[in-house]
């Protein structure tokens, strides 16, 4: 999937400065042959610049970058899409895997787990002193107070976390 914004966009401000050349010479020429004055070539000017140019220069640009943005976040979403199905197909994963495999940073591969977590999309748990991400039922994980690593009582530490305050690991629900 990706984004047409930005063809869009490019095929209309090319529209436009062609158009914007086109006129350009027509009006030019209309004056050296004597068939329009120089007044009227110039009120032709603003009027076609300004109605026909502008609007379509500024509609391709527009589009440009917004066909940018959507093809970022499309490249985002294709990545968290990766790493969620390389969690729920394996069970766990080594954190330095997903890093590997993702072509990223270890920050990156975290804030992308807490995305996922935070949409609901994601339901496990990491041990960060061993470096695993675990995919685990989140209705088994809602039952238990104790961590599943090293048995400490789990402590609320905010929206669809639970935090181990003996080992670290973190539980997403």
């Amino acid at each position: 999937m990706q984004s047409r914004g930005r063809t869009v966009g490019l095929i209309l401000t090319i529209a436009g400065l062609v158009l914007a050349v086109g006129l350009g010479a027509w009006l030019y020429f209309g004056v050296k042959e004597d068939r329009l004055e120089a007044s009227g070539a110039a009120f032709g000017a603003v009027l076609f610049v300004g109605v026909l140019v502008l609007p379509l220069v500024g509609a391709g640009l527009y589009l440009i970058k917004k066909g940018g943005d959507e093809n970022r976040e499309l490249a985002r979403v294709r990545e968290q899409r990766k790493l969620l199905d390389m969690v729920k197909t394996r069970g766990q994963v080594a954190i330095s895997d997903l890093v590997l495999e993702m072509n990223a940073n270890t920050d990156k591969v975290k804030n992308d787990i807490y995305d996922l977590v935070g949409r609901g999309l994601f339901t496990g748990y990491v041990d960060w002193n061993s470096g695993i991400l675990y995919s685990v039922d989140a209705s088994a994980l809602r039952t238990t107070s104790q961590c599943p690593n090293c048995g400490g009582q789990l402590e609320l530490a905010g929206k669809g976390v639970i935090k181990c305050p003996y080992c670290g690991s973190e539980i997403f629900l």
